[in-house]
């Protein structure tokens, strides 16, 4: 049976990653007060929930720094009280192995930390944001020596401290597999509420980013949660009408994709407004933040 296509839609708009995009897109936001006024423009644009990463101003590689997204949330809630904060927690999972005979040898970039350590930042801001990411399962990440790294045991750790900030867990599900295991969190009762999953196609080596992989997955979602996807590069706005009639919500942004079109760059504002304009053609309205939170049965902070 085909599900019914999605009449309200959330956005949400990721706005900037942590991955090596500086100097490859002319605006991509670093600081603090970049990502805040990014956020923001999203949020004018259309956008219900807003997912932010951290850069180091100087290097602008990713970073967990927490008086960093200290400041982009009050930034952000200084001129918007509504839009719903999402705050990544998937930086302190990447493991570098090392070259040819020597893979014990970590290589540059490797950063594993404790699910404690991780979560420092959603700890504290707790009390001001709604939303957090959980990675729900390990993968081969890009073509190199690189791996994304969470054990189950981290996993069910992660889950309880989440639970216990009073925060919501998107669950990133980035394949079948991760997906079987946050329907287990689910079944073991370390998901509070709506369960909420965001299904994360066509990232190397991960799910294809193709509509069939896409309903594969969206059919195993519980029939109590909600769950959104998005598509990078160039299947971007394609994966925003296969989420949209596949039952689903959406997610854009220059974390996932920098151009609006074939050589030209895109801004967090105008990838949203792509998707609304997508959104609206597909007959749905787009979600506000309130209707956001009543969605996902979220209490605005």
């Amino acid at each position: 049976m085909t599900p019914p296509m999605t009449s309200n839609v959330i956005i949400t708009c990721a706005v900037t990653g942590a991955g090596d995009t500086v100097g490859k897109h002319p605006a991509i936001p670093v600081t603090p007060e970049q990502i805040a006024n990014a956020a923001l423009e999203a949020a004018n644009a259309g956008a219900a929930i807003v997912h932010c990463h951290v850069r180091d101003v100087k290097t602008g590689k990713g970073t967990r720094g927490v008086a960093l997204y200290t400041e982009v949330v009050e930034r952000i809630r200084d001129k918007n009280k509504d839009v719903i904060i999402n705050l990544t927690a998937g930086m302190g999972g990447d493991l570098v192995v090392g070259d040819g005979e020597k893979p014990m040898e970590w290589g540059q970039g490797t950063d594993l930390v404790g699910p404690l350590e991780r979560f420092e930042h959603i700890k504290a801001l707790k009390d001001k944001i709604e939303i957090c990411t959980l990675d729900c399962g390990s993968l081969n990440f890009g073509d190199g020596n690189g791996i994304v790294v969470q054990t189950p045991v981290q996993l069910r750790e992660q889950a309880r401290l989440i639970k216990s900030y009073g925060v919501k867990p998107e669950m990133e599900c980035f394949d079948t597999g991760n997906l079987w295991f946050a329907n287990q969190l689910v079944n073991e009762g370390l998901i509070e509420g709506t369960p909420m999953f965001q299904l994360c196609m066509g990232i190397p080596w991960g799910a294809p980013g193709d509509p069939r992989t896409a309903a594969l997955m969206a059919a195993q979602v519980p029939a109590n949660a909600v769950w959104a996807a998005f598509g990078i590069g160039r299947n971007q706005f394609p994966m925003v009408a296969t989420a949209v009639t596949l039952g689903g919500h959406v997610r854009v942004g220059l974390e996932d994709n920098l151009y609006l079109g074939k050589g030209v760059y895109a801004s967090n504002g105008t990838l949203t407004t792509r998707a609304v304009t997508i959104i609206e053609a597909l007959g749905s309205k787009v979600a506000s933040p309130d209707d956001a939170r009543a969605i996902l049965g979220l209490k605005k902070k």
